[in-house]
């Protein structure tokens, strides 16, 4: 008899994938938090606009490693790109850590960011499948702290290692994940009882399912095998049911990650143009990933009572109006608790458009769709970093909070439609039933 579904039962698998996100929001924060003391270092030759256009790289290595993991982890399995997307990115940081220049920097945060994008969708989909019924949202929630988390701890080496020891010493603290994480995953993480029974291994299948208290799969949930199966996964997308939600959660995931990356990126260095020291201005990445750890709390458990696309659609518009309140020059204090807030809500939005694929997609497209999201997004991801970067070479990165804020309200009226999509997809589908 299987035990109780249960965020008890299930507690191994969300502390792998915890662990494994952990590390890549602590790769992904590691560039922001460092790159003051990096164009401060002369002899290295970085200009605000390479900045800018490294923090783009990266995020379109970030794009297409998404892309690949939607499309092959089905096929190859979950657990092994999951621990490969680990190894990848540690062994970018190893580059940057190495770095003779700009150019080197670059190409280590692009391979970096192939692997950091194909982690995302892949630690989603797992958590996902093996929440507890009617609690997705909050498992996206509990998940996504450790982002911040680790984004939280990229800030600490910031303020930290790189003013002690050099900012390279920073990077080499990301190969760390490559030595913990990866013998972790690769000997307690189960793969998916979907997969397993796509690869026609059902007794495996039903091990894991009995293990974790999961209910057994179907041949209808679970994907399809072979390579051709990766292109009528991605078709699906735009099939009758789900044509109109896919281009809307693509838009709203372009927004959310263009704040989360050009905010992530910039902040400091737009917190130092608008008068505040060095320390503050790192400070403040510290600060609004707290705020996010907290706010994906409070979104998952309010998500899975009102559902994510609500809750991601407010969300939205409360960060452009705390990316306005930015703008000004307000009393130290006060601008610490604004960034706070603004975190509460920045993350978690965007967070919520994963947690509503789980109400527009079938468990066989689950991790297609997701892998598209995240890794259309990241086109978003690419915008913001180089955004930023265009706005400090011309001296005006205060605008940088304009433009995230009109970013807010996009997002916001994309997400927001996909509820009226739906509606129009249940009845198309009915009307097609009669």
């Amino acid at each position: 008899m299987s035990p109780p579904h249960s965020f008890r039962t299930v507690f191994p698998v969300l502390a792998l994938c915890w662990l494994a996100v952990f590390c890549d929001g602590m790769d992904v924060n590691i560039y922001g938090a460092v790159m003051p003391h990096i164009l401060d270092d002369r002899g290295f030759g970085l200009t605000p606009a390479d900045a800018g256009t490294i923090g783009s790289w990266t995020t379109f290595g970030m794009l297409i490693g998404a892309l690949a993991a939607g499309s092959l982890a089905d096929w190859l399995g979950r657990r092994p790109l999951l621990t490969g997307s680990v190894t990848v990115f540690s062994l970018g940081s190893a580059v940057c850590a190495l770095a003779s220049g700009p150019q080197m920097l670059g190409a280590g945060r692009f391979v970096a960011g192939l692997g950091l994008g194909g982690l995302m969708p892949l630690g989603l989909a797992m958590v996902m499948e093996f929440a507890p019924r009617g609690r997705a949202a909050l498992a996206t929630g509990l998940l996504m702290t450790s982002y911040h988390a680790g984004g939280m701890a990229a800030t600490v080496l910031g303020l930290t290692v790189a003013p002690a020891a050099g900012w390279r010493w920073a990077f080499w603290a990301g190969v760390l994940p490559a030595m913990v994480a990866v013998p972790l995953l690769w000997k307690l993480l189960p793969e998916s009882p979907g997969v397993l029974l796509a690869r026609g291994e059902p007794d495996r299948a039903l091990a894991v399912t009995a293990r974790y208290g999961l209910p057994r799969p179907t041949v209808s949930e679970a994907p399809a095998p072979g390579g051709k199966a990766r292109l009528a996964a991605v078709r699906a997308l735009f099939g009758r049911e789900s044509r109109g939600a896919t281009p809307l959660l693509w838009l709203a995931s372009f927004c959310g990650l263009m704040l989360v990356y050009g905010m992530s990126t910039w902040l400091p260095q737009m917190m130092r143009s608008s008068g505040y020291g060095l320390t503050s201005s790192i400070s403040f990445l510290l600060v609004i990933n707290a705020g996010g750890v907290v706010g994906l709390l409070i979104a998952g458990r309010t998500a899975d009572r009102f559902g994510p696309v609500r809750v991601s659609a407010i969300w939205f518009v409360l960060t452009a109006v705390g990316a306005l309140l930015l703008q000004s020059r307000m009393p130290l204090a006060v601008t610490y608790a604004v960034v706070a807030f603004t975190g509460v809500w920045l993350f978690s939005a965007q967070v919520m458009v994963y947690a509503a694929t789980h109400t527009v997609y079938r468990e066989s497209e689950r991790v297609a769709g997701l892998g598209w999201v995240t890794g259309v997004g990241r086109t978003g991801a690419v915008a913001g970093p180089w955004l930023g970067g265009v706005l400090a070479a011309s001296g005006n990165q205060s605008w940088g909070f304009t433009a995230f804020a009109l970013a807010g309200v996009l997002g916001a009226v994309a997400i927001a439609l996909v509820p009226l999509v739906s509606r129009e997809k249940a009845a198309a589908v009915a009307r097609a039933e009669v």
